[in-house]
């Protein structure tokens, strides 16, 4: 793919919250906690020009708020007991160094995070605490990022609609890392050469994995014979309501998979060089369910030689 599409990257950056129920006691139906595991995975980058996107997460906490907070360990206005005893707004989830290249992670594939107990009860935002920043050429040369009040604040994301926690039961988090507003080049983005850098600007949405579907199948070129070939690096774009929701793309074998897409009906665009774009509308996809969709690209017809005439 050509660098100056890398704006519109679609990088998952996602991180599923597995909460279940923690409690031995059958009797007891009124349990107060769940268990939280947090995964973190990741779609595939443009891999022919760059050759890491390093990023270290060292801390994830979340907001819960509403009625359903009120409890022995949290304030009736969703604040957090600490154990000196002091109230904080947000409980911690994960506190510990993870570097990760997130070119090592694609496709539905995850890696644990953090796994931790937490109050039932409705949680409406999450923030993720990042350093580390930085991306590696295939030619040796590494741009290290400035963190926007990452580092200091951490990056806020709002959960909609808010994740309810129910003692006893399980339900998922996704936070979708979207390298394509995230990660802007600089200089001349059409060459290696004429990358003189990139701005970090971190853009993150979250969905309830319990209420959203998977996209997923495989991008082909048709072939000279009629056979089909799977296309590596292949731009798949998701939109909704003709917004951009999300951005992968294939992996070697022409495989793509897009995880935590809300209900509802959605268009996907695909775009691969030396193939005439292909597109679909109306895709549905159902909480809890796999999607397939399948593309076969034609090719461009071949460039004229230049005569010099």
């Amino acid at each position: 793919m050509q660098m100056k599409r890398i704006a519109q990257i679609g990088l998952l950056f996602m991180i599923i919250g597995i909460f279940t129920g923690c409690s031995s006691d059958k009797e007891n139906t009124s349990q107060q906690t769940g268990k939280l595991i947090v995964n973190l995975t990741d779609a595939p980058f443009p891999y022919d020009q760059v050759a890491e996107a390093n990023v270290t997460i060292f801390k994830i906490d979340a907001r819960m708020v509403g009625e359903e907070t009120a409890g022995s360990d949290t304030m009736g206005d969703g604040s957090m007991i600490d154990e000196s005893g002091n109230t904080s707004p947000f409980l911690v989830l994960m506190e510990n160094e993870i570097p990760v290249n997130l070119l090592d992670l694609s496709n539905g594939i995850t890696t644990e995070l953090a796994e931790t107990d937490v109050p039932a009860g409705s949680y409406d935002l999450v923030r993720v605490y990042v350093k580390g920043i930085n991306v590696v050429l295939k030619d040796g040369a590494t741009y290290n990022l400035k963190i926007p009040s990452g580092e200091q604040t951490g990056i806020k994301v709002f959960i909609r609609p808010n994740l309810v926690v129910v003692g006893g039961l399980t339900s998922d988090l996704l936070l979708d890392f979207d390298v394509s507003r995230s990660f802007v080049a600089k200089g001349s983005a059409s060459s290696l050469g004429g990358i003189l850098g990139f701005n970090f600007k971190p853009v993150i949405k979250a969905s309830n994995s319990t209420i959203a579907g998977t996209l997923a199948g495989t991008v082909s070129g048709i072939q000279e014979d009629e056979s089909l070939l799977g296309l590596e690096g292949a731009e798949v774009s998701v939109y909704v309501a003709d917004t951009l929701n999300t951005t992968t793309f294939t992996d070697a074998d022409g495989h793509y998979m897009v995880q935590g897409l809300l209900e509802g009906t959605y268009a996907v665009e695909v775009d691969a060089d030396g193939y005439e774009p292909g597109s679909a509308e109306d895709i549905d996809i159902v909480a809890g369910n796999l999607t397939t969709l399948d593309f076969e690209l034609t090719a461009l017809p071949a460039a004229e030689p230049d005569t010099g005439n």
